[in-house]
């Protein structure tokens, strides 16, 4: 059970750093999926205190990657539409252009969004996809943090039995 309990561990903390790049993976909460697996094994030595902290930490980084966009459009002048542009333009830009498109889809979709509904002045409208643009590299750097913390965390916690394996 350990080993299994070990490899769903490294797979969700590997996945998870994936997920804090590529948006349609929720990146932190696989990573402390990752850490809670790790607890159960035999040789763990995470504390409750631990997965509570890292549990309210992973919680925190996810609402604010659904806060920060709305924040940093508005922050830049942005509008309602800007915000939904801004989201429906990382989905699509995953599709169309793959991991390019992850990062200049929510800039084009803020300033397709801002210029067909406010009938914003293009100047405007691209200071508000660049407040989009902003907004994930601020999110994605969050989550790459916390998902990096949080493997680490597994790791080390594997260690002991990795080594024991070998």
């Amino acid at each position: 059970m350990d080993t299994l309990l070990a490899i769903c561990a490294l797979v969700c903390g590997i996945v998870g750093l994936l997920g804090a790049i590529i948006p349609i993976l929720p990146g932190t909460i696989l990573s402390y999926v990752g850490l809670i697996c790790a607890y159960f094994t035999s040789t763990s030595t995470l504390s409750q205190g631990q997965l509570w902290l890292w549990g309210a930490i992973s919680a925190i980084a996810k609402l604010l990657d659904y806060i920060l966009p709305g924040y940093f459009s508005k922050m830049f002048g942005g509008s309602r539409a800007g915000v939904v542009g801004a989201t429906v333009g990382v989905i699509a830009g995953m599709f169309l252009l793959g991991p390019l498109g992850i990062i200049l889809g929510p800039f084009a979709g803020a300033v397709i969004g801002e210029m067909l509904n406010q009938n914003q002045p293009i100047e405007k409208a691209i200071v508000v996809g660049a407040g989009s643009l902003l907004s994930f590299f601020v999110g994605t750097g969050l989550k790459l943090i916390v998902g990096g913390f949080l493997m680490y965390y597994i790791w080390n916690d594997l260690i002991v039995m990795i080594q024991q394996i070998w």
